[in-house]
């Protein structure tokens, strides 16, 4: 999936114009919220916001600004998880769990050494990922792996913020699924 298409699919999912009383976010257009939207720039009504600064807010904010777009570049679906968690948890946390899994699998740092778990996919990041994908494999169980683990830590986030606050109670159902649809289509 293309950083393009990636957006598109969020925007898809995310939906028009929501403002749920449990939902922390507050007014949200095409998945982006008011809060993040007034960071960009906008000044409008949330109702408003047109979809191709929602898109632009997409690529710099969740693609770009984090490195997922150069994650992208060396593995798509690991790319494509890294952003769907970013706009779900925030970037530093996906980046954190991309960062979590490596140092868990690269064998006491004899394959890499450890990474700061910072949430920067900088070059250190994508070294060790390189490196990963060069002794566990970039295709097929390595890939599979590294993906489930990444997609384990999201769910144990998800059960931490429900208990921390009841009212996400209400989401977590289709966090998961959502988790679940795109483990489906791996």
């Amino acid at each position: 999936m293309t950083i393009d298409q990636m957006i598109d699919e969020a925007i898809g999912r995310e939906g028009d114009y929501v403002n749920n009383p449990k939902d922390k976010g507050g007014p949200t257009r095409w998945g982006v919220t008011e809060q993040v939207a007034r960071a960009y720039g906008y000044k409008g009504d949330m109702k408003l916001l047109p979809r191709e600064t929602a898109v632009a807010i997409y690529r710099q904010r969740y693609a770009i600004d984090p490195g997922f777009d150069k994650i992208a570049a060396m593995s798509a679906r690991v790319g494509e998880l890294l952003f769907d968690t970013g706009i779900n948890m925030g970037q530093a946390v996906a980046g954190q769990f991309l960062q979590r899994a490596l140092n868990l699998f690269n064998r006491g740092a004899s394959f890499y050494p450890d990474l700061k778990v910072d949430g920067a996919c900088g070059a250190m990041t994508r070294a060790a990922l390189d490196s990963y994908f060069q002794k566990r494999g970039r295709t097929g169980e390595g890939l599979q792996v590294l993906l489930w683990t990444i997609h384990g830590f999201r769910t144990g986030r998800y059960e931490d913020i429900s208990i921390a606050r009841p009212a996400n109670e209400e989401f977590a159902y289709g966090w998961i699924a959502r988790q679940v649809r795109m483990g489906i289509a791996a």
